[in-house]
């Protein structure tokens, strides 16, 4: 049994998770839309591979500030339900049951926050997923994370606790990424797929010998 690990944004789901969340809170007023030009800018930045995640996060998290999980968790239901299963690549689906055909594990790591990353590998039936740890206290978000951020070398480095928690191993392992911020993740693994890659990864990809996979809907091939 090999590990099949999946990024999640761009990779699993057309587009950026934490910033279709943004989008959604605002239309339903419980984020304040000032919030989306600055989020624009940081959104960018991380494609860019120069933003600073530490603040990427404390902005994304102002809205849960205070909020308790059980009250988010209740957002995340309709918001992964009709916003994100929508988006989600029909040949990431093909590729997760081409997984689960050899009995291989899967596992969803992003750079995203855990309440998003959890409800969205739950709902596509992935068990084991990692995201950037989000504190609370008294059962409440408090808007800042905690432990290694799993971005860039981070990720590398909460994968390998992952790793040793789980006795699980990266032989014959399986990556998919679609940003250069997944470099050393791909780096790490043995079976290398870059999923829609800007031309800097592509090159990569190409120096590299990794395979790269374009995954479109039906609408964006029309």
């Amino acid at each position: 049994m090999a590990l099949g690990i999946f990024d999640m944004d761009d990779t699993l789901v057309d587009g950026d998770s934490a910033n279709l969340w943004l989008h959604y809170l605002v239309e339903r007023g419980l984020a304040p839309a000032e919030m989306l030009p600055r989020e624009a800018e940081l959104l960018q930045a991380y494609r860019d591979g120069r933003v600073d995640m530490h603040e990427y996060m404390r902005f994304a998290l102002i809205p849960l500030r205070g909020l308790g999980l059980d009250t988010v968790q209740g957002w995340l239901a309709p918001f992964v339900e009709h916003i994100i299963l929508p988006r989600i690549f029909p040949q990431a689906l093909h590729q997760l049951e081409w997984h689960r055909a050899r009995q291989d594990r899967l596992l969803v790591i992003s750079a995203t926050g855990e309440h998003l990353v959890n409800a969205i590998a739950r709902r596509l039936g992935v068990a084991d997923s990692i995201g950037i740890q989000l504190a609370t206290h008294d059962g409440c978000y408090s808007g800042d994370t905690h432990g290694v951020l799993s971005y860039r070398e981070g990720k590398v480095t909460r994968l390998h606790q992952w790793l040793h928690d789980e006795g699980e191993s990266l032989h014959d392992s399986y990556g998919y990424s679609d940003s250069l911020n997944d470099v050393p993740l791909l780096e790490a693994v043995a079976h290398r797929h870059a999923i829609n890659p800007d031309a800097t990864l592509r090159r990569i990809a190409g120096e590299r010998g990794w395979q790269v996979l374009c995954w479109q809907h039906a609408a964006q091939q029309a």
